[in-house]
């Protein structure tokens, strides 16, 4: 019997796989990745006696950011010359960083600070969580994040790895209110794996609470993933207080999109995909196309992201180099059936920093290519929520 569930189990991620890796692709070029994928993973079903311990946030190791510590969430792009605000800001930012578990035997990350998986984490706080540097003290939580296969292997099991991951999320975001924040406002953001932990935090504590009233904004971004799962516009309506955000200055509101290239902006892509598209060069939610004019900068990643999938579980020793200079007006972006399609990064250096998903999908540059965006509006929310906050107490 455990013979026939294991093979069970191996098909059922082949076929789902090879399905969204045809789709993708339009012509089956990734098929014998699928059947990487579909058997690389671990091979018995999740089991939540078989994980790490839970990770105690009182412990600064449990955390890959933290303003009291130097990290490499703290940079900023070359030639930016903004002020360091780690021991000053105002507002903080709870960031829940993206799936970095990409081989491995267990369902659930293991917490092993000397692996590929942390140096994952790192490369997202290097790139992603560091465009908030400039308006917030920054947190992030270590958490037991459910594998990469775990999206690939049916309801059943990604449902489990995800319910699981996001207890730890959960607690750590208590911990943050309890013991950090204490009644500051606060931004939440987050990527992919992330962003669905962070949808559900929005859902079930904060809207309808008086936290709701704290939130600057959160910058749910890039959770559609093929075959899985979408970012509905249904998941807001059904909210209280934390609606969608329809312009740069809007507060208390959520921001979301799925980058794809606008050379498939005629294909018809997974119906799951989309339905939240948040332009973000207008700030503008379904936004229609914004020139390159008003796009301020993409960033190029500093150190390597290990797509690989399987394979050892051990730390390789990237290095995170200095932020280069951003690059501006490089792209036009536009909302369209719910997908954000940019200008094709074929032939840029953005390539190969994530813009390899197949079939024109930069799930990999939802963050990169807008860096200064995401920068220069959480900056503008900051500011806003406080010169209304300053004028109400008036």
């Amino acid at each position: 019997m455990k013979i026939l569930r294991n093979v069970f189990f191996g098909l059922t991620g082949l076929v789902l796989v090879s399905l969204a890796l045809i789709y993708a692709t339009g012509n089956g070029m990734l098929l014998s990745m699928g059947w990487t994928v579909a058997f690389g993973g671990p091979s018995l079903p999740f089991d939540p006696t078989d994980v790490a311990p839970a990770p105690d946030y009182a412990a600064a190791d449990n955390w890959a950011a933290l303003p009291s510590r130097a990290g490499v969430e703290d940079r900023m792009p070359a030639g930016v010359d903004d002020a360091d605000v780690q021991d000053s800001a105002a507002v903080d930012v709870f960031f829940i960083h993206p799936t970095g578990y990409l081989s491995g035997d267990t369902w659930t990350f293991f917490m092993d600070p000397e692996s590929r998986a942390e140096e994952n984490t790192q490369w997202m706080m290097a790139n992603q969580a560091s465009t908030f540097s400039s308006c917030c003290k920054i947190y992030a939580p270590r958490y037991r994040q459910a594998n990469i296969f775990a999206y690939l292997r049916g309801n059943e099991i990604r449902e489990q790895a995800l319910g699981f991951a996001y207890q730890d999320v959960e607690r750590a975001f208590q911990y943050f209110l309890q013991h950090y924040s204490k009644g500051r406002p606060f931004i939440l953001a987050g990527h992919s794996q992330g962003s669905h932990h962070g949808i559900r935090l929005l859902d079930q504590v904060i809207d309808g609470t008086p936290l709701a009233k704290r939130l600057v904004a959160a910058y749910i971004i890039g959770g559609g993933v093929p075959g899985v799962t979408a970012m509905a516009q249904t998941n807001f309506e059904k909210m209280r207080d934390v609606g969608l955000c329809r312009s740069a200055t809007d507060l208390g509101c959520a921001v979301h999109w799925d980058t794809y290239s606008e050379a498939v902006i005629e294909q018809e892509l997974p119906n799951n995909i989309g339905n939240v598209c948040t332009n973000p060069l207008s700030w503008e939610l379904n936004g229609g196309l914004a020139a390159k004019q008003q796009h301020l900068g993409a960033v190029p990643a500093s150190g390597r992201f290990q797509v690989e999938l399987g394979g050892s579980t051990a730390a390789t020793g990237v290095v995170f180099e200095p932020l280069a200079a951003p690059e501006s007006q490089m792209l036009q972006a536009q909302c369209k059936d719910g997908v954000l399609y940019i200008s094709d990064q074929s032939n840029t250096v953005f390539a190969d920093q994530g813009g390899s998903f197949g079939g024109g999908n930069y799930h990999g540059l939802d963050y990169t290519v807008f860096h200064m965006d995401i920068r220069e509006n959480a900056k503008l929310r900051v500011q806003t929520f406080l010169a209304q906050r300053e004028s109400n107490a008036g």
